[in-house]
């Protein structure tokens, strides 16, 4: 579903765009070129706004916040960084790596997306694992716009799959609105189903701005929502499985910074890294691999 709706967007941007600069190109070259150039800033411009939000918000945050240079660095990389996840990997590459399983006794790997994502989003990470010759299971989470506890039988199915070829609990990798997915799954779960539980920018006590959500899940991120209140009152739940939570001090979608970590849980920063720059780290991501053997 995902991979559908992004690829009639870019699709539709680009022969929107080409229309557009036939149309002037004749008429006003200079229009035809500064046109082209106001859209591919757009995505550039709404997320400074993202960052500029997170700055001011951080402020009041328990967590030092970044320094200006950091989240300048932050914003350029994710402007690179965005249109190669949401207009190639995911609307065109969602299938380029197939889940892989395996029977060689070694431990798994449930990858969980987030919102507004799907399986193409962890396409590195299935290379790698893929060369590693470790079992994986990437989940497309649907429905799109639904409830987060929706996602909890998906999960569990992962995990089946996964378990079934390595008779070992895998381990569960999850960014941003799947770590809360993953917690959904665990008040019901077996906790001795899996061997650890990673989150890499999951708005775990929610995030500001799911205040301008309006779809189901993204209305219950919003901190203090009766969801995520819910949520909160439920950390027994968190200690019966060892955490990882990956933050940042310079995340553009979950802020204030502390929301997306948990009391007791080995809390690791990604220093100067965005939100989605967060799970193309290099660094980040064999650290993470590196605790399937802990």
């Amino acid at each position: 579903m995902v991979a559908r709706l992004q690829q009639c967007f870019v699709l539709g941007s680009l022969l929107g765009a080409i229309a557009w600069a036939s149309f002037w190109w004749s008429r006003s070259p200079s229009v035809a070129v500064l046109s082209l150039i106001a859209l591919t800033c757009t995505h550039t411009t709404i997320l400074a706004v993202e960052f500029v939000a997170s700055y001011r918000i951080n402020g009041h945050d328990p967590i030092s916040r970044a320094r200006v240079p950091q989240c300048i660095r932050a914003w350029l990389a994710e402007s690179w960084l965005a249109p190669r996840v949401f207009c190639w990997y995911q609307p065109f590459r969602s299938r380029a790596v197939h889940d892989h399983l395996p029977a060689n006794g070694r431990r798994g790997v449930v990858l969980v997306h987030g919102f507004l994502c799907n399986r193409g989003f962890w396409t590195p990470w299935l290379r790698e694992l893929r060369i590693d010759d470790r079992a994986f299971v990437a989940v497309d989470l649907e429905p799109v716009f639904g409830s987060i506890d929706h996602y909890a039988q998906t999960i569990d199915d992962a995990i089946l799959r996964v378990t079934a070829a390595t008779s070992l609990p895998p381990m569960l990798i999850c960014h941003s609105m799947g770590g809360l997915a993953a917690r959904a799954w665990l008040r019901d779960a077996d906790p001795a189903r899996v061997h650890r539980i990673v989150t890499i920018g999951t708005p775990h006590r929610g995030t500001w701005l799911a205040r301008f959500g309006r779809t189901l899940n993204g209305r219950q991120m919003r901190v203090g929502g009766e969801w995520m209140q819910q949520i909160e009152g439920e950390h027994a739940s968190t200690r019966r499985v060892p955490f990882t939570c990956w933050y940042t001090n310079c995340d553009n979608i979950v802020f204030p910074t502390s929301n997306a970590t948990l009391p007791g849980a080995d809390n690791r920063l990604a220093d100067g890294c965005a939100h989605v720059e967060m799970a193309f780290d290099l660094g980040l991501r064999r650290a993470t691999l590196a605790l399937l053997d802990c």
